[in-house]
């Protein structure tokens, strides 16, 4: 026996052949799941040689994902429904197996008999993976019987095959204590599964060395449980105590679920699975409604939290989610939904191929067979799922839907009855509005006129001289249309209408009359906002079902979230010294502005705009928007609907143009007296000096950022990588709160970027309008060619370049590769500078000096946001304490909501857009003194 060596990139065997020379590991994959496609990938990341992939059958038309990573890889796959018939091995199939000429058998998950003759037939052994501290869990369910008889710590071994069940000798195994409110699911996603891919590899590697040992099992505390894919072994005993009812139901949860039986009042029985469990203390059910499970020996109730079981020993056990069929409802609505039933409606010919329509985009979205029942939730969809079959469904059958239909009909039968009913009733159309010169856009089956003219005092005008500028499409990088350029004039003139408008009617408009308007305006958006979002997606480059959701979405709440203000900003009454013997009642009002100046950027036109300009028009003032340059329709399309929202004339006016000429006009008018501002920080420098210069307006500033992401090795890693990769390529990275430098602890550093760069190769990138695009092009050239060189300033100074860095080729358009760039220090531009792109900038970072790392993060003029993953909330409170920045996210990103202040500090502004904070920034405090 020899040393592990390494020839020609393949990894070798400690073990010499007849000649003396190490021999090459050939490995054969045998098993199935995402777990033994990532065994597969991290094998061959480290050198080693797969000789063949020995899988299940297809289900169906769909393959298993170990399948179709192997072909991907070029690595031979056989798919095998059986090994043995009656017993006895398949000829033919041993023979497939043979022609490989594996000498070592990998075994990650497999739910198939392996025959004994495959088992010994590789020179150096099988391996296989079980999730449980051997000897302890035998058998096929090792991770729910690890939960259900309340083990504290889980874990998994990888054992050398042999013709015992799950007996063989040990090569080796780790653990980890189990968390109280651990499930099924949370044990395998937090360490049995990215732990297990990893000692795979290990596993692997000790044999190629030649440095594998075989541990004899003991049989010492051995066990081998039933297995749980038997149905009869998932009902739950609820005669005993509270404790053990909890653990059987997390054992099980999420897949397949406790099974218990419900028996109605009328004594019909109703076969359930139980979710969501956990143990509570004492709970008051006098309002509760009871409810008996066959087979208790007592009743559980029903309340408005979920069913309370009682335990043996008198303890509860609450369970938030029951699912009954296909179909998972909240556990405090039994009751409500027990008794509905769908009835299918009657299909017509041309019904039952919109059926199939529909059922085709069910699967390609949850990726499961589709029954009636099938309930779209409880299949794990989330909020971008339901945007995008809202929008694959009316595409198709080009008919009216919104999200809404869905959550009131989220199994399939109800979903597809209201999608017939919608067109056997057909749907109402209705357009009117203000008189303006236009571009059509005949664009995701639709076409939508779009007011190409400056908007002032209620009327679409020319800019003086009929002067334009060209408006590009950044997926075609063809001209869309010329839109009016506003003069210094232009801008006077605008700024005088508000003036005027802010001075006489708008100031007999009450306060609830104004919250009825920007309801009004907000319903208006609603109505309209398959429109606004399509012309986000051409004019910005934003993708569609993401312009849907965020971009258009929260620009609505926004609106109505304003609104509801209205007529609640109120002054404050405070006692004073009084004038002897007089007295004194000193209150304070809180007053609009005035005219009210708005540059907003180009990364999110619509929502931008709405964040400041809601605030703005809740607080009583009128307002001048200068949209971005370079994608300005959605403003004017805005515009348009604040006309029939009923806003008078002069209260919202839009200019577009240059930022040198109508942003400067803007900053430096006298009449302006709040200058509102989100852009680069040199640029809210100059606007800053203008407004100064000017008449010292009242300033808000949303500058540039470098958000600091911190990530800690005791993270939820699917999760860090997942919003990981979120905070920097959300919206294409043109996104203000982007993560701008990314510090990975160095113990699970290489996971996450091998993690984040498998997952950018699935990411789609074209044509925003598409439903399944995941990335779309940047919004303008000057941009993409900043972010080039960037990438080349990064590599130049030693960074390494990971994946991406350059334009994507052979695709028209301006679309930028997601880029990962490691390696990086602290002294480099890309650490220090922003690059407002889908760029990942990576560093390492060693968890024994915190305070160090803070300082690291800090170390930078800008404190827009920042963000840390860890599982220890003190090193998160502490992380939240110390780090400058306006927002600070815990083991999430990007998740802003209207009623939450958002803002920087440092060199990223001053000032709060939403939630209560952004009405000070347009409002000026009038203190008065009575005496008497």
């Amino acid at each position: 026996m020899s040393s592990g060596s390494e020839c020609n990139g393949v990894k070798t065997n400690g073990y010499l052949n007849g000649s003396g020379q190490p021999e090459d590991l050939k490995i054969a994959i045998i098993g199935q799941s995402n777990f033994a496609a990532e065994v597969l990938e991290v094998l061959l990341e480290h050198h080693h040689m797969v000789v063949g992939v020995f899988t299940i059958a297809d289900k169906g038309s769909r393959e298993d994902i170990l399948a179709t990573t192997a072909r991907q890889l070029n690595i031979p796959v056989f798919k095998i429904s059986a090994w043995r018939r009656k017993g006895v091995p398949i000829p033919e199939v041993l023979e497939k197996y043979r022609s490989v000429g594996a000498n070592l058998n990998v075994l990650p998950f497999c739910s198939q008999f392996i025959p004994m003759e495959v088992i010994d037939g590789a020179k150096f052994g099988s391996i296989c993976y079980h999730p449980s501290i051997l000897p302890r869990h035998r058998g096929a369910s090792a991770i729910s019987w690890t939960l259900i008889e309340g083990d504290d710590t889980a874990g998994f071994s990888i054992f050398w095959a042999d013709d015992g069940l799950d007996t063989g000798p040990i090569l080796l195994q780790r653990q980890c204590p189990v968390l109280g409110d651990d499930t099924l699911d949370t044990l395998y996603k937090r360490f049995l599964y990215p732990e297990g891919v990893t000692a795979m590899l290990e596993a692997v590697d000790m044999i190629a060395d030649g440095t594998a040992p075989k541990i004899t099992q003991t049989e010492i505390g051995a066990t081998y449980d039933p297995a749980l894919f038997r149905e009869e072994n998932q009902f739950i005993n609820l005669n005993q105590s509270a404790k053990r009812i909890f653990n059987f139901i997390r054992g099980l949860d999420s897949v397949p679920g406790a099974l218990a039986v419900i028996v109605a009042e009328d004594g019909s029985e109703c076969p359930v699975r139980l979710h969501g469990a956990s143990l509570c203390g004492p709970a008051v059910l006098a309002n509760a409604k009871p409810l008996k499970f066959k087979g208790s020996a007592g009743p559980a109730y029903v309340d408005r939290e979920g069913i309370f079981i009682i335990g043996s020993d008198g303890q509860l056990v609450k369970v938030k989610r029951v699912k009954k069929g296909s179909k998972m409802i909240q556990a405090s609505q039994w009751f409500a939904q027990v008794g509905k039933k769908v009835v299918p409606l009657e299909l017509n010919e041309r019904e039952v191929e919109m059926e199939e329509i529909i059922k085709g985009i069910w699967k390609s979205i949850l990726k499961v067979e589709i029954e009636a029942e099938t309930d779209f939730f409880a299949c794990g969809a989330g909020s971008m799922d339901v945007v995008r079959l809202v929008e694959e469904v009316k595409d198709a059958l080009e008919i009216p839907l919104e999200n809404e239909n869905l959550f009131m009909a989220p199994s399939f039968q109800e979903f597809l009855n209201e999608v017939i009913s919608r067109t056997r009733n057909g749907a109402n159309q209705e357009s009117s509005g203000p008189d303006y010169e236009s571009v059509v856009l005949r664009e995701n089956k639709k076409t939508i006129s779009v007011p190409v003219q400056m908007f002032v005092n209620g009327r679409f005008i020319d800019a003086e001289n009929k002067k334009t500028l060209d408006i590009i499409n950044p997926t075609t990088e063809q001209v869309i249309c010329r839109v009016a350029a506003a003069s210094a004039s232009d801008v006077d003139y605008a700024i005088r209408c508000a003036h005027d408008a802010f001075k006489g009617v708008w100031s007999q408009v009450s306060a609830r009359e104004r919250g009825q308007m920007m309801y009004k305006l907000a319903d208006l958006m609603e109505q309209y906002k398959e429109e606004l979002a399509t012309i986000e997606s051409v004019d910005s480059g934003a993708v569609y079902t993401l312009a849907l959701k965020t971009h258009v979405g929260m620009s609505i709440d926004a609106w109505r979230y304003y609104a509801g203000w209205t007529d609640k900003i109120e002054g404050s009454t405070i006692p004073v010294n009084p004038a002897k013997p007089n007295n004194v009642l000193t209150f304070t009002k809180r007053e609009p502005i005035g005219v009210c100046g708005l540059i907003t950027p180009w990364n999110y036109p619509l929502m931008m705009l709405s964040w400041k300009m809601a605030a703005c028009i809740a607080a009583g003032n009128t307002v001048v928007i200068k949209p971005a340059q370079v994608c300005p329709l959605t403003a004017l399309k805005f515009a348009e609907l604040s006309v029939k929202a009923g806003f008078p004339p002069g209260v919202i006016n839009v200019v577009t143009g240059a930022g040198s000429i109508t942003g400067q006009a803007i900053s430096e008018h006298p009449l302006v007296r709040k200058l509102g501002f989100t852009g680069s920080t040199p640029i809210g420098k100059k606007i800053m000096a203008s407004c100064a210069e000017s008449n010292i307006k009242k300033c808000s500033m949303e500058l540039g950022g470098k958000s600091p992401l911190i990530i800690f090795a005791d993270c939820d890693m699917d999760k860090a990588v997942r919003l990981g990769m979120s905070s920097v390529f959300f919206n294409k990275g043109e996104n203000c709160i982007a993560a701008g430098r990314l510090f990975v602890e160095d113990k699970i550093h290489d996971e996450f970027v091998r993690k984040v760069v498998k997952n950018i190769k699935t990411m789609a990138i074209g044509d925003p309008l598409n439903r399944g695009t995941a990335h779309g092009p940047q919004n303008h050239k000057s941009h993409m060619d900043k972010l080039m060189e960037y990438c080349e300033i990064g590599v130049k100074e030693g960074a390494k370049l990971v994946y991406g860095g350059k334009r994507v080729p052979n695709m028209k358009g301006w679309f930028f590769e997601p880029t990962v760039f490691t390696n990086v220090q602290d002294h480099m531009f890309i650490a220090k500078e922003e690059s407002f792109g889908p760029i990942m900038v990576i560093s390492k970072f060693h968890s024994s000096d915190f305070d160090a790392l803070v300082q690291r993060a800090n170390a930078t003029e800008y404190g827009l946001a920042s963000g840390v993953f860890t599982k220890d909330i003190r090193k998160a409170m502490l992380f939240a304490d110390k780090v400058e920045a306006g927002t600070v996210f815990v083991n999430t990103y990007n998740k802003t909501d209207v009623a939450a202040p958002f803002g920087g500090f440092k060199q990223s502004g001053f000032g709060k857009d939403l939630g209560q904070e952004a009405l000070n920034e347009y409002l000026k405090t009038k203190c008065v003194t009575i005496e008497y």
